[in-house]
């Protein structure tokens, strides 16, 4: 019997028209994640579709592909929709994809990444907004869930680190619908009481679902309007969310954050000990000290006689003595010489001295003349001498030789 072989081609014409037309391969659902992304200058996606078990290639042509409400990006989960066929020029067998969907997830991560964006640039993660963190508390506020076990974390923490501390909780929805508003409540109320020096935001880990509400625009607009310092603590270490940037501090879990927050009691015995002993050896330096001056003075005084002190002092008085008496009848013929001659001026201008050469003083009415022709016939002259008066009646007044009557 002669044997019949095949062309390749022809192989694998029969195989693409076998997928072609399996019902089963029509039209099929398949979720999976996005790797080795290529999206072409003609609009065309090309990519792998994988999960833990296998992967398959995936083309999108550019007609459906534009239809597409996000940005694929490898490591996404996705949901396609398609008819699986063979390409012919490999022989591989491929989808062919109409729709294409996110999981949600990564519509969440979009929307996180786009908040970040926004927010980094309106300057909410800015350091300088950043509040210093009070080094000894004395009261915390705690905003999360009262019945999960963050709280009971930093309860525990705080009590074993720095037991002086109070607490208060302020309960918190920390997932679901209403909980940024709760969150966004929780944090308006401690601010409005003003009884904390510093509050801690958050809960456990989670899914990116689960820890969704600390990604909120309005919670994270109540945290940067905090004027109390704010410690974010939401999920484990690989969890970030858009709290933990615009907090004054980012905790990795709630318990790191009760221990940012509180002091270590043992750190603190540790250091107040160092200081004590650091303290006493400086007074005991001091006290050496003062001992060796004290006793440098006692040396300085027992070379000293106090007897010629006094005697030194003796004769410095003695001379300020002699110096001031000196003074004293300097000052005194000084004020006597000027007495004299100041007298002597008195003296001269004394009117009653001029009538000791024999000049009197001549009056009218009490009225002194010194002008004829103030004075007339009949008046009564009053003349002043030296020792005593003449009173007399004129007679006759003659103005340099005329007669006037």
């Amino acid at each position: 019997m002669e044997e019949r072989y095949l062309t390749v081609t022809a192989l694998t014409k029969y195989i693409k028209y076998k997928f072609d037309h399996d019902h089963h391969l029509e039209e099929v659902l398949l979720e999976g994640e996005i790797s080795n992304f290529k999206h072409n200058s003609r609009g065309h996606f090309y990519f792998t579709l994988k999960d833990e078990g296998a992967s398959i290639s995936v083309t999108m042509f550019s007609s459906f592909a534009r239809q597409v409400q996000f940005e694929p990006k490898d490591g996404m989960k996705v949901f396609v929709k398609g008819n699986v066929t063979v390409y012919e020029p490999s022989g591989t067998y491929q989808l062919n994809i109409k729709e294409m969907k996110s999981d949600g997830i990564g519509d969440l991560y979009l929307a996180f990444q786009k908040l970040k964006t926004e927010l980094e640039k309106e300057g909410f993660f800015a350091l300088e907004h950043k509040k210093p963190i009070p080094l000894y508390p004395s009261c915390i506020g705690v905003i999360t869930s009262p019945t999960g076990a963050a709280v009971r974390d930093i309860i525990h923490t705080v009590g074993r680190r720095f037991p002086l501390t109070r607490i208060i909780l302020y309960p918190a929805i920390v997932q679901g619908e209403d909980a940024k508003n709760t969150i966004v409540q929780q944090i308006h109320l401690a601010n409005e009481q003003g009884l904390c020096d510093v509050l801690i935001v958050g809960r456990g880990g989670g899914s990116i679902e689960d820890l969704w509400a600390f990604n909120e625009r309005s919670v994270a607009q109540a945290i940067y309007d905090s004027y109390i310092p704010i410690i974010s603590a939401v999920g484990h270490e690989i969890d970030f969310t858009i709290a933990d940037f615009v907090a004054d501090m980012r905790a990795a879990t709630p318990t790191a954050a009760a221990e940012l927050a509180t002091p270590s009691m043992d750190v603190l015995k540790g250091n107040t000990q160092y200081y004590v002993e650091k303290m006493t050896k400086l007074i005991k330096q001091r006290l050496e000290n003062a001992k060796l001056y004290v006793a440098n003075i006692d040396r300085r005084l027992d070379s000293l006689n106090p007897k010629m002190m006094l005697k030194h002092k003796e004769q410095i008085l003695k001379e300020y003595e002699k110096q001031l008496n000196l003074l004293i009848q300097r000052i005194l013929l000084e004020k006597k010489s000027n007495y004299r001659y100041m007298n002597a001026k008195l003296e001269a201008l004394n009117p009653l001295a001029i009538m000791d050469k024999g000049y009197s003083i001549n009056s009218v009415n009490g009225v002194i003349i010194t002008d004829v022709t103030k004075v007339k016939k009949d008046d009564i002259l009053v003349t002043r001498m030296k020792n005593g008066e003449v009173i007399s009646k004129i007679l006759e007044v003659n103005e340099n030789g005329n007669k006037n009557i």
